[in-house]
């Protein structure tokens, strides 16, 4: 019986050391991971949440540079000094001298005043002006890509002096603004594209020495008026990086710029132009930037003066090219979303110098070349009008070394 007793006990105490060591075990073995869980886990992981964000596109870089210059201005002289016969013209002299200067942006824009509607119309000087074919030529030649035909000479000749300027433009490949040959043509937005970036250009007069477009037919001319300039800029905007007016604007002979000329100045800053181009004085006026209303910078030449004419006052021979630099960025968010910067930045101008003697051997020079065989007391001069045009501005840079040559591409 005794030993019937501690046999039970003996097997009872193995199975609590049995039961001991397997808990042991269990408490020792890690957790497994509930399939579900482990279902949700890998769903994460391929859902992307740990995965990092693309990295934003590198930022892109574009620069132009685009140039203008005063009035085209063909007087009798002018013409009769280009004169090479049986009714054909050479003006390669006049520009011999500046062509360097002029070819050097990538884009340059030259004020056409006296109206090219050929020979067939019969040439004539002021007041009601037409000139040769071949002063576009030049044009062309030395390295103008856009005209303005808006001025208070457009419609010296008529009608078809506009028609015979604007298909021989064409003919070219030269680009023209502020006049048309039809509504469609009036209507549209002129853009020229360098380098990635896009330039529209609009052109615009204050009158034509009171002569009136045939009716019906307005659109050959483009006048000053503030609303329609407005939804011009507006549509320019949509297409276009920069925004380029030209203004037939201002007093004759004045050295200042106007009350209107300001006022229309500053509406296009407040509109959103870039760069206004001005000219009508036949003598230099200053360069000034305008704030527009969101704080926007326009940069305004208020006129470009007489780039070449026969008018013999000492600032009516002074004309001037300007050139400024267009910088463009585009940088992009981490959702790949772009964002674009253009900036309109360092104004460059070469002040002109018309010479000619007894009215012939006409030619535009640098004035920084000038000697006083050329100019009595040229340096004194030319230190003027650098004064006069950086009056408010005074980071306007002024050319005054020949332009590197460009190796062939």
């Amino acid at each position: 019986m005794v030993k019937i007793i501690l046999k039970k006990y003996f097997l009872l105490i193995a199975l609590l050391i049995l039961v001991s060591c397997v808990d042991q075990n269990l408490s020792n073995k890690p957790a497994e991971t509930p399939k579900e869980n482990q279902s949700i886990q890998d769903n994460n992981s391929e859902s992307g949440e740990n995965v990092q964000k693309p990295v934003p596109k590198d930022p892109e870089y574009y620069s132009a540079t685009i140039s203008a210059i005063g009035d085209i201005l063909a007087h009798g002289p002018v013409y009769k000094d280009a004169s090479i016969g049986n009714n054909q013209y050479d003006f390669t002299d006049m520009f011999t001298q500046v062509k360097p200067y002029i070819e050097k942006a990538d884009i340059t824009v030259a004020n056409s005043e006296s109206i090219i509607g050929g020979q067939e119309l019969g040439l004539s000087s002021y007041p009601q002006f037409n000139s040769p074919y071949e002063l576009a030529d030049i044009l062309k030649d030395v390295g103008v890509d856009v005209v303005n035909m808006a001025n208070n000479h457009t419609l010296d000749r008529g009608e078809q002096a506009i028609l015979n300027a604007t298909n021989y433009w064409k003919k070219l490949g030269v680009e023209y603004v502020g006049a048309a040959t039809s509504v469609e043509e009036s209507q549209q937005i002129k853009t020229l594209t360098v380098n990635n970036i896009t330039f529209s250009f609009l052109g615009y007069t204050y009158g034509t020495n009171g002569l009136k477009v045939p009716e019906g037919k307005e659109y050959l001319v483009s006048y000053i008026d503030e609303e329609k300039m407005v939804e011009d800029i507006q549509k320019a905007k949509e297409i276009s990086d920069i925004v380029v007016l030209n203004l037939h604007i201002g007093d004759e002979y004045s050295r200042t710029q106007n009350e209107y000329q300001e006022k229309v100045a500053q509406l296009a800053a407040d509109n959103g132009a870039h760069i206004i181009f001005a000219h009508h004085p036949h003598v230099l006026q200053p360069v000034k930037w305008y704030t527009g209303v969101d704080g926007n910078q326009t940069f305004v030449i208020h006129s470009l003066g007489n780039f070449l004419s026969s008018q013999d006052e000492l600032y009516r021979q002074i004309g001037a090219l300007i050139e400024v630099e267009v910088d463009k960025t585009i940088t992009y968010d981490s959702d790949g979303q772009a964002n674009t910067l253009v900036e309109v930045q360092n104004p460059k101008i070469l002040p002109t110098y018309v010479k000619f003697t007894d009215r012939k051997d006409f030619k535009v020079l640098p004035m920084f070349q000038l000697t006083n065989e050329y100019l009595p007391n040229a340096a004194t001069i030319y230190n003027e009008i650098k004064e006069h045009m950086s009056q408010f501005d005074p980071n306007l840079q002024f050319i005054e070394s020949k332009p590197e040559l460009q190796e062939p591409s």
